[in-house]
C-alpha cells in the first residue's frame, strides 16, 4: 500500500509541532510528511513499521524519523479495553529550517546535519541516549517560546553526538509516495487559510479536494489527525493570538475578525486550545 502525505498540523505561534498523544490509538494512516519526527512512546502494545522495517511497541521506545520516510505506529486493537495499554506518547516534528532557513548551514551544526542525513533509514536510541533524550521530550510539550527551541535544539545536540543510534529501515529501502494527496492536501489548506475569517462549510472544502463529503472527512482526518472543525478553530485561535500579543484592538473585535461568530464561542475555544483565557494571553504579553 502505498503511504499517504499527511499535513502536519502547525499554529502559527510554534516553529515545529510538538503534541501529547492520549488516547486508545495514534489515529494516524501509514504515511509520510516532509518533517523529520522524534516519537517517545511512555506507554502503548502494538507495533511500529518504519520504511521496511516492523517492530513490536513498548514503554520507552524512542525513535527519529527522516523527511519523507513512510512510517505508522499502530495501536494493539485487541488490547485497547484492558487499562494499562492505552496510547501515551509525545511526538514532534520540525523542518530542517526550524530554527531559520539558513541555521543548519553554519559550522556548529554540522553534525545536525549528519544525523538528519542519517535519519533517512529511522534511527532508534538506545543506552544512555535513549534516558537522557526521553527527559527532555516529557519536558519539552510543557515548555514555550525560546525555552522550547532551545529544548528542541538540545536533543538534536544529543542525538548528533551519540554512538547509541542504530538504523531502521534496510539501506537500499526506496519509498513509493503518493505526491498527489500533497497537492490536495495543499489546496485545502490554502481555501481555509484564505477564507479563515468567515464561514468555512465542509461542501465548500470538499469541492477543492474534488472528494465527496464523506471521502472528504476521511482523507482530512487521516491525514491532520482532527476533523475539519478542530483544525479551523486551531487557526483561528493562532491568529487570534498573534493580534492578541500584537494589537490593542477589543478582544471582541479580534474573535470576529478570526471568524468566531460570538465572543463566548471563542472564548471556550481559546481555553480549550491554548489553556488561558484571551485576556490573561494578552495580560501576559503585556508584562513581558
Amino acid at each position: 500500500m502505498k503511504p499517504v502525505f499527511e499535513k502536519t498540523p502547525h499554529s502559527q505561534w510554534e516553529s515545529f509541532h510538538c503534541e501529547v498523544v492520549v488516547g486508545d490509538s495514534y489515529n494516524a494512516a501509514w504515511h509520510f510528511h516532509p518533517e523529520y519526527q522524534i516519537t517517545l512512546v511512555i506507554r502503548s502494545c502494538g507495533y511500529r513499521l518504519v520504511g521496511d522495517n516492523i517492530a513490536p511497541l513498548h514503554s520507552g521506545d524512542l525513535v527519529l524519523v527522516g523527511s519523507n520516510l513512510p512510517h505508522v505506529w499502530q495501536q494493539e486493537a485487541i488490547t485497547r479495553s484492558k487499562p494499562g495499554h492505552a496510547v501515551h506518547a509525545v511526538i514532534v516534528r520540525f523542518l530542517e529550517t526550524f530554527a531559520g532557513r539558513d541555521f543548519l548551514e553554519i559550522p556548529e551544526m554540522k553534525p545536525v546535519r549528519r544525523l538528519l542525513h542519517r535519519s533517512m533509514r529511522g534511527l532508534q536510541m538506545s543506552g544512555a541516549t535513549r534516558d537522557a533524550v526521553a527527559d527532555k521530550m516529557r519536558r519539552l510539550p510543557d515548555s514555550s517560546g525560546l525555552e522550547r527551541v532551545s529544548g528542541l535544539l538540545s536533543i538534536l545536540h544529543t542525538l548528533a553526538a551519540s554512538e547509541d543510534l542504530q538504523p531502521i529501515a534496510s539501506a537500499g529501502f526506496v519509498p513509493v509516495l503518493n505526491g498527489s494527496d500533497e497537492g490536495r492536501m495543499q489546496r485545502v489548506c490554502d481555501y481555509i487559510n484564505s477564507h479563515l475569517a468567515e464561514d468555512i462549510e465542509r461542501p465548500a472544502v470538499a469541492r477543492e479536494a474534488h472528494l465527496s463529503e464523506g471521502a472528504f472527512s476521511r482523507f482530512f482526518r487521516l491525514r491532520t489527525g482532527k476533523t475539519l472543525p478542530q483544525y479551523v478553530n486551531e487557526l483561528r485561535v493562532g491568529r487570534a493570538c498573534r493580534f492578541l500579543a500584537e494589537d490593542e484592538s477589543k478582544v471582541t473585535d479580534i474573535a470576529l475578525d478570526c471568524g468566531f461568530a460570538n465572543l463566548a464561542n471563542f472564548n471556550r475555544r481559546f481555553v480549550e486550545i491554548t489553556g488561558v483565557t484571551p485576556r490573561d494571553y494578552r495580560r501576559h504579553f503585556q508584562n513581558r
